[in-house]
């Protein structure tokens, strides 16, 4: 699965000015688990990742080329959490690196399902609000959470664990920002188009629209390395 390659060097093109901060990976670092569908008040909140209309960027990519990642990392460009005291822009990226699965059709279900495990992330006094829609992701940080030390050393170690549940993850490398630089709208154009990516993805799987000349997503087949491949060998079937 190498569909989302081009998203995960861009990415790291963006980010190479930049000097991240890299936390030790580790199941005794994960953070408190709360109860299930919490609300976090604003009262109760220290800040909000990506609060008072600021910038809120969230995706994932994965990938089996081996080129990328090959062992678990968590990396911080910004302030952590203890040193954070306004609401302020925020992104968190995560790259997968995954067994070959075998078929198409499995890496699109192994996709599907490892969208999915943000929401079922219940970590204490850490409220995620995640919009499908626009690839937002939203935090409230809660007063108490701050005062017993949450860092996001603990929240990428939580996710990792969480993610290598699935036996076919090999590395995961979660990336969290905080700076203020002007990389969001470059962040949010690859988000948007991670999403053409899985539905062309599904698209080619369903056979849906064989003739390419009138076909919506055509850009996306031209632009996505191995995206034409798989199309005509889906065609083939």
């Amino acid at each position: 699965m190498k569909l989302y390659d081009s998203i995960i060097k861009d990415t790291i093109d963006v980010l190479t000015p930049y000097t991240p901060r890299r936390f030790t990976v580790s199941d005794d670092l994960t953070w408190k688990i709360g109860h299930s569908n919490e609300i976090l008040l604003k009262k109760d909140s220290q800040f909000e990742l990506g609060g008072s209309f600021k910038s809120a960027v969230n995706y994932q990519c994965v990938t089996s080329s081996n080129n990328f990642i090959n062992k678990d990392e968590i990396l911080l460009y910004g302030e952590d959490l203890n040193k954070i005291k306004e609401d302020i822009s925020f992104a968190r990226i995560v790259f997968l690196d995954i067994d070959n699965l075998g078929d198409d059709e499995s890496s699109y279900k192994a996709i599907k399902e490892l969208e999915f495990i943000k929401y079922n992330m219940n970590l204490k006094g850490y409220m995620m609000r995640a919009s499908a829609m626009d690839n937002r992701e939203q935090v409230r940080v809660a007063k108490s959470a701050v005062a017993d030390g949450i860092s996001f050393k603990n929240i990428g170690n939580s996710f990792i664990n969480e993610y290598k549940q699935a036996k076919f993850i090999r590395a995961v490398r979660i990336i969290f920002i905080t700076l203020n630089i002007p990389i969001y709208k470059k962040l949010a154009e690859n988000a948007k188009k991670i999403n053409k990516i899985t539905l062309t993805l599904n698209h080619v799987l369903n056979n849906m629209n064989l003739d390419c000349s009138s076909c919506d997503l055509k850009p996306i087949c031209d632009e996505v390395e191995g995206m034409r491949e798989l199309h005509f060998k889906s065609n083939m079937k």
